[in-house]
């Protein structure tokens, strides 16, 4: 298949690949590592950064003995050498999240007052750390799971659902740590990067309740097993913010969708850009999201400008019903903007989630994303494809891959969410006169 667009595509993965290095663990955890401690030396390690944040810990204490767990996604596990690495399911749990979970816990609770405890954080860890409180089987949380990923929920609903239903989540890794001291050091993968929602906050007081994880199952219409509800409504609320287990518990956010909008940012403005940075905390439907931003677009075309429009957060994903269809929120939001640029000349677009997985099945090949250009929907027509239909069949992946114009970088060993980049070229015949700038979030 010839490519096409040569030069907007490796300007398009260029800023993505800027943008997941900024967050990359080896580059940005060995500034926040602290001395080590006089007793053990105990490292856990949950989320799809899991491996790479144990392995970059390992190499700044050399000298230094550690132990621990690294709990990761399959396919996002790396070599270590002390610290025992174990991949599990994602976005839905399985046996191997509940295995590792109890190491851990176990673990934790051997851990005495001299001892200390590093925790490394990164989004995925709430479907990895899975350890069902009473009364529910894996089977529950796997079909719970699904529900809400389908459903359209964002994160913070589902993960305030997740944490009530877990003896590891929402505070309970922390409590099971005390009296040891302990250190959080947290890559955000949420909207406003709220400790309690990363991960579902294992180390952090839970400012949610079981009256509002219930309210949240019937706010999302989800069909819920009476045996699920009913252990739900006995389990002990999560700790809270004053409780005895966070005295001697530290917190730190050392990474976020904002650097690595920012390092794009720059690299878009040396070569040309003017930039209008949308921000990190972008949560809505991908297609409403996809709508909204092709306005953007067209509206600074119209005015003759060279920008790049750039965005981070996370686009959902609503299944209206059972489908076949392959994508996730980038391919899709990208598949919806190319629908609504209709063709708009000088414009090309990418959107990919920064873990290097986009949706799928989980299997570290599946698509990190997609590109668009003026000619996708031509293209795409001239295969025979309905692009309207791929969309209402959320068949983006499918669609993409036909045409060629998937991003596939497999696993990147971090997270911090979507990455969306909109660039836009000004007319030849467009009299230059205006300088680029960093526009902030308007247009």
């Amino acid at each position: 298949m010839t490519v096409t667009h040569p030069d907007s595509r490796s300007l398009l993965k260029a800023l993505y690949d800027e943008a997941v290095r900024a967050a990359l663990p080896s580059a940005i955890l060995p500034a926040h590592l602290p001395p080590p401690p006089k007793g053990r030396f105990v490292v856990f390690a949950i989320g799809k950064a899991a491996a790479a944040m144990a392995a970059a810990t390992e190499a700044h204490y050399a000298d230094h003995k550690l132990e621990g767990i690294a709990l990761t996604r399959y396919g996002h596990g790396v070599q270590t050498r002390s610290i025992e690495v174990i991949e599990a399911g994602h976005p839905v749990p399985d046996a191997n999240g509940i295995h590792a979970s109890t190491r851990i816990m176990e673990m934790a609770a051997g851990l005495g007052t001299d001892d200390f405890a590093l925790v490394l954080i990164s989004g995925g860890g709430s479907a990895l750390a899975t350890l069902p409180i009473d009364g529910v089987t894996l089977e529950d949380k796997q079909a719970l799971t699904k529900a809400l990923l389908n459903s359209g929920a964002p994160v913070h609903d589902i993960n305030t659902v997740r944490k009530h239903l877990s003896r590891i989540k929402g505070g309970r890794l922390a409590a099971a740590i005390a009296p040891a001291a302990s250190l959080t050091l947290a890559i955000s993968d949420v909207a406003g990067n709220d400790p309690a929602v990363i991960a579902s906050g294992p180390t952090v007081p839970d400012p949610s309740t079981k009256e509002e994880a219930l309210a949240t199952l019937t706010r999302w219409k989800i069909d819920t097993p009476p045996a699920l509800l009913a252990a739900l409504k006995a389990a002990p609320e999560s700790p809270k913010a004053g409780d005895k287990a966070f005295s001697r518990a530290r917190y730190k956010l050392i990474a976020s969708g904002a650097g690595s909008l920012e390092a794009a940012a720059k690299l878009a403005a040396r070569k040309g850009y003017e930039v209008v940075n949308l921000g990190d905390g972008l949560e809505d439907e991908a297609r409403e999201l996809a709508r909204l931003h092709a306005g953007l677009a067209l509206t600074a075309k119209a005015e003759g400008r060279t920008c790049a429009i750039i965005s981070g957060g996370e686009a959902s994903v609503t299944f209206e019903r059972k489908t076949d269809g392959r994508g996730g929120p980038s391919q899709e939001y990208t598949l919806a903007l190319a629908i609504a640029l209709d063709g708009a000349e000088g414009i090309s677009a990418l959107a990919g989630d920064t873990d290097g997985i986009d949706g799928g099945a989980g299997a570290p090949d599946d698509p990190a994303g997609a590109m668009i250009f003026a000619d996708t929907l031509q293209r795409a027509a001239k295969q025979g494809l309905d692009t309207q239909k791929a969309l209402d069949d959320h068949n983006s992946g499918g669609f993409f891959d036909m045409i060629g114009d998937l991003v596939k970088t497999g696993p990147s060993f971090t997270n911090v969410n979507d990455f969306r980049v909109i660039l836009i070229k000004r007319n030849s015949a467009t009299k230059a006169g205006r300088a680029d700038r960093n526009s902030g979030a308007r247009l």
